[in-house]
């Protein structure tokens, strides 16, 4: 079958192998299904505007319903190693041969950016309930760990007292956060481009906003050229899943300190671990690292796809449609990945709960409490008390003194040296370096207080359950349209 009129030949080998073959590949494994329901969804205008009789759109639809990856391949001389090209030769080859006005009309611009786009939703529309799944297991982890006292760090040093089930309440909102902004996205890029031709519309009364609701979408997009030129989408969806794997590699980082001999704060399950070759001592979590590297791959393909459009021209080119555009398929691939091996850690992860309080008793963490209960209890002007209280830790560490053996007397001296008294110097002392205390000193909303981080994992739960119902309303209209495209395209449609 001849498909042009206008070059004679047929591609090069070299461009066949490096470029047209691979691409027709990744299309047929990943995008022809959409094609197919794109064609389907034609047929459907094709016969509300009488160009076909119902027992041709019967036939051409069947044949269409038999069109999968096994159907077509590649093949530089029969259709230029082109899905759609491939695809109008099924049809055409088929017993029935397709009515006159068959793609009539028709661009392969507007449809192949349609297909791109349901693609790209659909995985987008993967790792929203992926990122469900994970922030149900975070909040789950993070209620039987709201009073289990842990160091907490800041610049790499040990600051105040906490809880894992503080830490993952943490994960939990930037989880509900990221799906909050992912739900946006999703709504603001779901407008069908299909009826947009080539760059400047089409000359047939195609009625878009049938077709956008055969295709399972909310609404038109009503600008033509913003149809097949814009990959604004690409990079909305890229960069929400970048913000995201950023945030998670930097929870993972806490996890691989913690995991690591030098705190032991935490353990994975055997079948998350790894071993030394050469080294029979070591248990490994080389998970973690997959993880954060996965993390970076993420992040890697925003920028691969921001980097592919610019200086590119406003309209449809195979730089930005295909060449850049496959990123975005790469980036959930990995981010599903992910997700995944982050649930599995999350569901895995035991806290050493001992090692932790330890931990705390060894430092000084009760020292922010300690400077508090010198101003409001003793008097003592807040930076003075400051001084003081860091007068204090820093003797009592020269002592040798741990956190739970306070000293009295030498919390007097350092308060004296700075014309203040410290009284009752023993009962402060005792109830600031108090370990689990120290959990309960803080009251405001948000905090560590274990009543307090019951609240926050209530509210992102309930936020979990609205979110989860949104994306479930989306993913039901993508299946009506679908359940709807199944139907044969038999009888006549009235305008």
């Amino acid at each position: 079958m001849a498909v042009t009129g206008r070059i004679d030949g047929t591609p090069s080998d070299v461009w066949n192998e490096e470029v047209l073959a691979p691409q027709f590949a990744h299309e047929a494994a990943h995008l022809l299904s959409h094609y197919v329901a794109i064609e389907r969804a034609l047929l459907r205008e094709y016969l509300r505007m009488g160009l076909v009789d119902a027992p041709g759109a019967a036939a051409l639809d069947a044949r269409l319903g038999s069109l999968d990856a096994d159907a077509i391949r590649a093949d530089p001389r029969r259709n230029m190693s082109d899905i759609s090209f491939a695809l109008e030769y099924h049809v055409q080859s088929g017993p029935t041969p397709p009515f006159a006005a068959w793609h009539v009309d028709r661009s392969r611009n507007d449809a192949q950016v349609c297909a791109q786009l349901m693609a790209a939703r659909t995985d987008f529309a993967a790792v929203a309930t992926d990122l469900l799944d994970l922030g149900r297991a975070v909040t789950a982890l993070a209620a039987r760990h709201t009073d289990t006292p842990m160091p907490g760090y800041t610049h790499g040093q040990a600051a105040q007292i906490i809880t894992p089930g503080y830490h993952l309440a943490a994960l939990a909102a930037e989880t509900n956060g990221a799906l909050r902004r992912m739900l946006h996205t999703y709504d603001e890029t779901d407008a069908c481009p299909l009826g947009s031709g080539a760059m400047a519309g089409q000359e047939l009364p195609w009625d878009r906003a049938r077709l956008a609701d055969h295709l399972g979408f909310a609404r038109v997009q009503p600008h033509a050229l913003v149809g097949v030129a814009s990959r604004t989408w690409t990079t909305s969806m890229a960069s929400d899943l970048a913000g995201h794997a950023a945030v998670l590699s930097r929870f993972t980082t806490d996890l691989m300190t913690w995991g690591g001999s030098g705190f032991g704060f935490l353990d994975l399950p055997d079948d998350l671990a790894g071993i030394s070759a050469a080294m029979p001592q070591k248990r490994n979590f080389p998970v973690l690292e997959r993880i954060r590297g996965r993390c970076a791959q993420v992040v890697g393909r925003a920028g691969d796809l921001t980097a592919g459009q610019r200086n590119t021209p406003y309209s449809n080119t195979v730089e930005v449609s295909k060449e850049t555009g496959v990123h975005l398929h790469t980036q959930a691939v990995a981010m599903r990945s992910l997700l995944r091996l982050t649930h599995a850690v999350v569901t895995g992860v035991t806290y050493r709960t001992d090692r932790m309080r330890t931990a705390c008793a060894d430092d000084h963490l009760g020292g922010f409490t300690l400077a508090n209960r010198l101003t409001l209890e003793c008097g003592i002007p807040w930076r003075t008390a400051q001084i003081v209280a860091g007068r204090y830790v820093r003797r009592a560490v020269e002592k040798g003194l741990r956190a739970d053996r306070p000293d009295a007397e030498l919390l007097r001296a350092c308060a004296a040296e700075s014309g203040h008294e410290a009284e009752p110097a023993d009962l402060l002392l005792a109830e600031s370096f108090d370990i689990d205390r120290g959990l309960r000193a803080k009251r405001s909303a948000g905090s560590v207080h274990p009543d307090r981080v019951g609240e926050l994992l209530a509210d992102e739960e309930r936020e979990l359950r609205r979110l989860d119902a949104e994306w479930s309303r989306r993913a039901t209209r993508r299946t009506e349209a679908a359940r709807r495209l199944d139907t044969p395209a038999t009888v006549r449609e009235s305008a």
